[in-house]
């Protein structure tokens, strides 16, 4: 059994290629499509303005339709939204669950679940510790007065969430653009 040996290019072409390849198909990557987003603004705080892009799911209620209606947004122009169901100006528009969307409302969830899981490790570890010292069930005051505290703040800032957007003065719909000359 003979085996055949083939010729080999050697690695230092093969490393060229790949890096001229490189290049080339970067400078065609490069040149990036415009940016285009739906822009939910309210007020002149950037904090509160919320976008939604392209292949994005929106849960909306328009003007023709009287109840909430998600749909995917496939493309944009400056005067209207298409979506995979429908073509909807921003005029159209009465109101936008943000729920999802806001990033406030992460801080608040984040907020609820410190409080909720902070009230309710606490009593758990209180009970642990005094059945394991002191063979029975007993909590302390003081730590029943923080736990409740905290459990009660957890439960408060349950309902608080940003949960729609309504278009009005000072709330604005926009189609953005931005081309990257």
């Amino acid at each position: 059994m003979s085996w055949v040996s083939r010729p080999t290019k050697p690695f230092g072409k093969v490393l060229l290629s790949f890096l001229f390849l490189g290049l080339f198909a970067g400078s065609i990557l490069a040149q990036e499509q415009p940016k285009k987003f739906l822009l939910l603004k309210r007020g002149s705080n950037q904090k509160s303005q919320v976008r939604f892009y392209p292949g994005e799911d929106i849960t909306y209620k328009s003007k023709k339709i009287g109840y909430f209606v998600t749909d995917k947004i496939v493309n944009l122009d400056t005067e209207y939204l298409y979506l995979t169901e429908n073509i909807l100006s921003p005029s159209d528009i009465l109101e936008i669950d943000i729920r999802r969307k806001d990033p406030r409302n992460r801080t608040l969830t984040n907020l609820t679940n410190l409080s909720l899981g902070a009230g309710t490790m606490a009593i758990a570890l209180e009970g642990i510790n005094s059945l394991y010292q002191q063979r029975k069930l007993q909590f302390s005051p003081g730590l029943i007065k923080t736990s409740a505290i905290l459990l009660g703040t957890g439960f408060g800032l349950l309902p608080v969430r940003y949960k729609t957007f309504t278009l009005s003065e000072k709330n604005r719909i926009q189609l953005v653009i931005l081309e990257i000359e």
